[in-house]
Parts: C-alpha cells; structure tokens; sequence
C-alpha cells in the first residue's frame, strides 16, 4: 500500500474520532469548567494515558513490529503469529500485575506525579477515587496495541484507526446519562474510559479473527524473540514518549500553580493533538511496518524515499493549523469552549497556552516520522539519549519560565524541546546516512513554509475584521470562525500551488494506488 493511502485511512477514521472527541471536549468543558473536579479527573486520565502511549503505543509499538515485520518476511505467517501470541501472553501478565500495584499505591502515584495536589485533601481524594477508575483502561488499550500491531503489519489500518472512536462515544454518551441523571459528570467519566477500553480491545479481536488473523493465549514464556522484545521495550518507552514525559512534567508543575492552569494546558493540548493525531499519528503508524519492511528487504534508498515523502505531507498538512494556533489562538478557543462553566478567563489562559505549543507543532510531527528510522533497524537505544536531552531541555526551561510565565512558559518550554529533539534526530539520521533530504524535499519545504505564513497574515486580518462577530452571539462567532478557517485553507492550498510546494495530481494519484499483496 502506498505511504499517502496508508496516512490517508488512518488519518480519515481519526479525523472522525478527533471531531467527536471534540465533541467530548466541548461537553467537558461545559459541565465540568477548568475548575477542581475538571483538574481532578485530568490528571485520573492523563496517568494511564501516559504509560499508555509509553509503554504500550510507544514502546511495545517500536520494539514489536520490526521483530513481527522481520518474522513475517523470513518465516512467513506461522513465524510471526508464534510470536505474537507469546508477545500477547508476556504482555497480559506484566499489565495485571502493573495495573494491581497501581490500584493499590494510586494516593503514592498521586503524592509524586501531582505533588500540588498534597495540600487539597479534596481534590487529592477525589483525584484517588477516579484515578483508580480509569487505570484498567492501561490493561485493555496496551493489548489493542498488540493487534494493531499484527493487523498494521499486514496494511490493515482501518479497524485499529477506528478503534478511538468508540472511546469519544462511550464518554460522550457518559456524559449525557449523567446529566439525563443529575449524577456526579466526573465519575461518570471515570467509569466510561476503562469500558472503553473493553470495548476497543474486543473491536480489534474480532477484526482480526474476522481476516483470519486469530492470536490463542499461551501460557507465558520468555521465547528469545520476546526477550529481545522486552530488551528493546524500556529504551523505547522513553525515547519515543518524550514529548509525553515532557507533557507529563508539565502536570507536576503545574499542579504547583493556582486551579484551573491544569486545565488551561488540557484543553490547549486537545487542540495541539487534533494535527498530531490526524497526521502526525497516520504517518508514524503507516511508516515503521513500511519502512521495516524495506531494510528487511535491504531497500535502504526506499526507505529514505518514504521517509521524504511522510516529511512533505506531515508538513505541509500541519503546518496551517501550527500558523493558525499561533496567529489566531483565542477566537479559537471563544468559539470552540467558551460557554457554560467555561468563560472569558478561561479562554484567556487556554489561548495562550495553545499559542506556545502551536510553536512546536512542527517538531511534534517531524519526531512521529523521524523516529521510525530508528525503531525500523532496531535502534531503540539512540531514541532513548535523545529523549533524556530533551527531558532536560524541558526541565531546565519549565524551572526558568514556570516564574514569570505560569502555564505558558510550561507549554513553550515543551515545544522548545520537541524542537531540540526533532534536529537531534535529523542530525544522527544523516550522519548515519540512514536518511538526507532529496532534492524534491528541499524544493518543496521552504514553499511550504512561505506558503503558512502568508496564510498566517491573512487569518490574522480576517480575525481584526470579524472581531464584532467573534465577541458575538454563538450562531456568528461560528460563521466567523468558518469563514476564517475554510478561507485560510483555501488561501493556503491556493499558495501552495501557485509556489509549487505540492502538486495535488501527483497526491491522487498515490491515494489512487492499490495496496500490494503481503506475505
């Protein structure tokens, strides 16, 4: 299957899950405001959503796939369903026990990862009670990883790239039985993301067994495949999850500053992740099956080829919504939040979060498609330097900027260490020769760039002439807001065709290629 088919199907089913999750968000942020029961239930999702995206879509994904992509190519399927399975039953013993030990210190896990919290016996306990809700979530999402895993091996990336949608949904009807109900919102949340993560893992399971990709459960052994699985595993965790530590710092500190600066980063953050996770999580779960194929095969020019091409399309799709986060943060955030609980101090915080990780956007996608030249050949140490010097880079920025900036400086200091992180791996790449952009890339990426900023000057404009609308009535700050949104992006396409920074009969014409054949 072609790299820009493959971004296209994942991108598509996420897109979808993206706006209901919007649609979650903005339910969110109605009833719950940014107020203690809002950073209460945060910081209850964050914490399992962190080791999720460590250790189950970031660790288990690079340490996993190259050795299932390598069984497949050389032992054929018994090879690597032999595998699999004794991958699925290593790593169903390790969740129960990790997922037990964290019910059971959930006060100490909270004591350390949102020390702010110490002084607040309310939001403490609250935050302890639907921490302990939500972690199970880990156990079931880390498994839907590993049949995503096998299913993504064989170019099948629809069922995995729905498999979200079921999380926004389960919470969004949460949501409406608790108001339907009168019931505690915070709770009934709590509960909603660990069914959906039965619901996610059951969805995949009978995907798989539907095309005839069915994994048994063996009794856990350490086979010398899943052993140099689990050698591989703990470097990977950090090194492909240090934009996720990093976020993470930023939750202790800012659980330090006064209520609400939790939920000023959540919501901003939400944002950041809807071109991440459209595009940046497309390309990243698309490439490294592709490109382990390719080295397997010693298709090492291929490779680099792809790589290329995923850093074209990841920028030139995103590098828009980073220009508009920046130019134009808080009529995006008045016309997506700003009702109910949520209002205009509110938006005031949140915007200027979204501002400074808006700056990083970028270096956020550029890592996704980066990273897998690493993992592809093996490599998961390297990943892991790389992020410990990020990790420091954004530590050291958090302490000199939390003072005088708040939550601001908190969400900078992150986008400055993408940005560190993302040239680091560029860098080794090409003094490797793992990867050198090709003259294709170089011509189209600084059109691409000319073509965002003059895109970014007349949004801007477009927001100082609609301002009436924006501070109106619900009905016109939305028509503004679309006429300000849909007229950047034609403006953009527009420039980037008239510059020459993409050709769009050459990209229907790869999303138009039939997948090949797998073994």
């Amino acid at each position: 299957m072609s790299l820009i088919r493959s971004v296209a199907t994942v991108g598509g089913l996420t897109l979808a899950s993206r706006i209901l999750g919007f649609v979650r968000d903005l339910l969110t942020a109605a009833t719950l405001g940014a107020g203690l029961a809002a950073d209460a239930f945060f910081v209850a999702l964050q914490l399992p959503n962190m080791f999720r995206r460590l250790f189950a879509e970031g660790a288990f994904n690079a340490a996993f796939v190259p050795i299932f992509a390598e069984r497949l190519s050389q032992g054929g399927r018994p090879a690597a369903f032999s595998f699999a399975e004794a991958a699925l039953s290593a790593l169903l013993a390790t969740l129960l026990v990790f997922t037990g030990l964290c019910e059971i210190f959930a006060p100490q896990l909270i004591t350390v990862l949102a020390p702010g919290f110490i002084g607040d016996p309310e939001r403490f306990a609250l935050t302890t009670d639907l921490l302990r809700l939500t972690f199970p979530y880990l156990l079931f999402i880390s498994l839907v990883s590993l049949l995503a895993g096998v299913l993504n091996a064989f170019d099948r990336f629809a069922a995995a790239a729905a498999a979200p949608i079921m999380f926004n949904l389960c919470l969004i009807v949460a949501l409406l039985i608790a108001h339907g109900l009168a019931g505690d919102f915070a709770y009934a949340l709590a509960w909603a993301v660990s069914i959906a993560g039965v619901l996610q893992f059951l969805w995949l399971a009978i995907a798989c067994r539907r095309l005839g990709l069915p994994l048994r459960l063996p009794w856990p052994r350490l086979t010398p495949e899943v052993r140099l699985m689990l050698r591989r595993m703990l470097p990977a965790a950090i090194g492909a999850g240090a934009v996720q530590i990093n976020l993470f710092v930023n939750l202790m500190l800012s659980s330090l500053l006064p209520a609400g600066a939790i939920s000023f980063l959540f919501y901003a953050n939400r944002l950041m992740e809807l071109p991440l996770g459209i595009i940046g999580v497309a390309l990243g779960t698309a490439l490294l099956p592709l490109l382990s194929r390719e080295i397997a095969a010693g298709r090492v020019a291929q490779g680099m080829a792809h790589q290329n091409r995923g850093i074209e399309l990841g920028l030139l799709l995103t590098l828009p919504a980073a220009v508009a986060m920046v130019a134009i943060p808080e009529p995006i955030i008045r016309v997506l939040f700003e009702r109910g609980a949520f209002g205009p101090a509110e938006t005031a915080g949140t915007a200027q979060a979204l501002m400074a990780y808006g700056m990083g956007v970028p270096a956020f996608i550029l890592i996704r498609v980066l990273v897998p030249g690493f993992h592809a050949r093996g490599d998961t140490v390297t990943p892991l330097r790389v992020a410990l010097a990020a990790v420091a880079v954004n530590l050291a920025l958090n302490l000199a900027l939390i003072r005088p900036l708040g939550h601001v400086g908190l969400a900078l200091a992150t986008s400055t260490a993408a940005w560190a992180q993302a040239l680091l791996f560029s860098y080794l790449l090409r003094r490797r020769e793992h990867w050198r952009m090709d003259r294709r890339l170089k011509r189209v990426l600084p059109r691409q760039i000319a073509a965002a900023i003059g895109m970014g000057v007349l949004v801007a404009l477009a927001a100082y002439w609609l301002d009436a609308w924006l501070h109106g009535p619900t009905v016109h700050r939305v028509a503004a807001l679309v006429l300000i949104v849909g007229g950047g992006a034609v403006a953009y396409f527009a420039l980037c065709h008239l510059l020459g920074a993409a050709r769009a009969a050459e990209v229907w014409a790869q999303i138009r290629r039939r997948p090949t054949a797998q073994p």
